[in-house]
């Protein structure tokens, strides 16, 4: 689904990313884990088309997509939430949602303009696909018609996601999903996450940068780490969880010592 070669990104005399490479099978959950300032969100940014590294490669479902930008991958079927959430806050969730639809409509301006005949029904059909499939599975059909403004930050981080939903991506990038959230709204967007990955419906390929190590150990099929730019192993959780080199990482020299004695 996608695959990273070589990939690296340099800010001035600043390496964020160092040679990394990544392959992320069709239909995983693949996780990026590192400490603060290892560059995942940079990595993100690279495959998303925000950033585009000075070197390596970046293929998504066998096309090189290096000169692309961020709206042709996303037309491939690459979708993206953020660290922060990003919404239009003076829109309903119903709208702010159908924004992340406008790719799969063909009516055109004219045809927007006039509902009736073919226009009329690809707009139901946009609808009915929002308001059966993404507005039931997030579990926001009471504050549909609420500005997302007004909201909380957890049903927000549901917006978003349901509008990267709206595009019925492939592949689907999460940057800390979780960040901000209390145990119950962890809860239920792992649950979110997870139906995503796995209904038959979907069967969406998730990349997901998080920091909740339980949650990235019980949702992922594997586990990349990254440390200062740099890969240090990418395994399965049980492998990535005992791996010498990212208990350093996480707990320091100091830390590692005292929990071998």
């Amino acid at each position: 689904m996608l695959e990273l070669k070589d990939v690296h990104m340099q800010f001035g005399k600043v390496k964020a990313l160092r040679g990394v490479s990544l392959t992320v099978k069709k239909g995983e959950i693949h996780s990026i884990i590192g400490p603060n300032g290892a560059g995942k969100t940079v990595m993100l940014n690279c495959i998303n088309g925000l950033y585009r590294p000075q070197e390596g490669e970046i293929y998504f479902k066998g096309r090189k997509i290096n000169g692309l930008r961020p709206h042709q991958r996303a037309q491939l079927g690459m979708a993206r939430t953020f660290q922060k959430v990003e919404v239009f806050g003076g829109m309903t969730v119903l709208d702010n949602i159908r924004l992340g639809r406008h790719l799969h409509y063909r009516s055109g301006l004219l045809g927007g303009l006039l509902y009736w005949g073919k226009n009329a029904k690809e707009e139901i059909r946009h609808r009915t696909f929002i308001e059966e499939e993404i507005i039931d599975l997030l579990e926001i059909q009471n504050i549909r018609n609420k500005p997302v403004g007004m909201l909380p930050y957890g049903l927000q981080k549901r917006v978003e996601l349901g509008r990267a939903l709206a595009l019925e991506p492939d592949l689907l990038i999460l940057d800390e999903p979780l960040a901000g959230l209390n145990l119950e709204e962890v809860e239920d967007m792992a649950r979110f996450i997870l139906d995503v990955n796995e209904e038959k419906q979907w069967k969406v390929t998730c990349l997901l940068v998080e920091h909740d190590m339980g949650v990235v150990m019980d949702l992922s099929d594997r586990v990349f780490v990254l440390n200062f730019g740099s890969m240090i192993v990418d395994d399965a959780p049980k492998a990535v969880q005992s791996h010498p080199d990212v208990i350093k990482a996480y707990l320091g020299e100091e830390d590692l010592y005292s929990t071998r004695r």
